[in-house]
């Protein structure tokens, strides 16, 4: 792996500039999908259109397009020279990233229960986004980030871990509350109830806008912070998208909850 990153980059300075490059892009990437996401939703599930390729099994879908976000890092704390990986906050940042993918990819695909076929574009483009955030988050992380003595005592790296970890506890229970609407043979949409449900039509997405978030207060790093930002981007997206559906589906469902935002938005 060092082998084929120093045919790719000359320098750990030249790495370190696309690194930063990268970030930018993903930046300016939230704000294309921000603005395109205004007039079209995000193209899967209950919004998936043929317009968007040919469909792809679900399950297969989550578990390859998530699978590099998980890989790529693993091959870069393994068999590269991680110089960072010694470091307690390095390590515990790292730690948040891999808990995360690990659930999304290797246990969240073969839980899903149904679930409507997701577009090839729609595929293709997450696991490019995953190939690259990976790299990205992980190679900053293990070969170049550098926080101050005691960063892990900071209250930014304190309150963001709780961010963290509030957000990955709502993003996994929401998901279980999801899977369990319908029982054995049923088939059809259901308001669903219980936990962050009981304010917010997207549960799970609040979950991991905030996970996400929290990352990116204790990193404190454009890198991370780029991610939270394209999240929070598309993920509002989705609650909004799915607000609205559920309100114009359901004659009953809660007049009081909210898209994303308890008792605000």
């Amino acid at each position: 792996m060092d082998a084929l990153l120093a045919r790719l980059f000359s320098s750990d300075e030249q790495e370190l500039y696309m690194l930063d490059r990268m970030a930018h892009v993903t930046v300016l990437m939230a704000a294309c999908t921000f603005f395109t996401l205004l007039f079209e939703n995000v193209p899967y599930g209950r919004y998936a259109s043929s317009k968007y390729g040919f469909p792809v099994d679900v399950k297969f879908a989550w578990f390859v397009q998530e699978l590099p976000a998980f890989l790529v890092p693993l091959c870069l704390v393994a068999w590269t020279t991680a110089a960072k990986t010694s470091l307690l906050p390095n390590q515990l940042l790292i730690a948040m990233y891999f808990c995360h993918y690990v659930q999304r990819s290797l246990i969240y695909p073969f839980l899903i229960r149904g679930g409507k076929a997701t577009p090839f574009i729609s595929f293709a483009l997450a696991f490019v986004f995953c190939i690259c955030n990976g790299y990205m988050q992980i190679r900053y992380l293990s070969h170049y980030a550098e926080y101050p003595a005691h960063w892990v005592s900071h209250p930014c790296f304190v309150a963001g871990s709780v961010l963290w970890l509030v957000g990955w506890l709502v993003n996994v229970h929401s998901d279980h509350i999801l899977r369990n609407l319908r029982k054995p043979g049923e088939t059809g949409y259901k308001i669903p109830t219980g936990g962050m449900f009981e304010y917010v039509s997207g549960a799970n997405f609040l979950g991991e806008i905030t996970e996400w978030a929290g990352f990116a207060l204790a990193g404190h790093s454009v890198h991370s912070s780029a991610f939270a930002i394209f999240t929070a981007v598309v993920l509002t997206s989705r609650a909004v998208a799915h607000h609205k559906w559920y309100l114009a589906k359901f004659e009953d469902y809660p007049k009081s909850r909210k898209a994303l935002i308890p008792f605000l938005f």
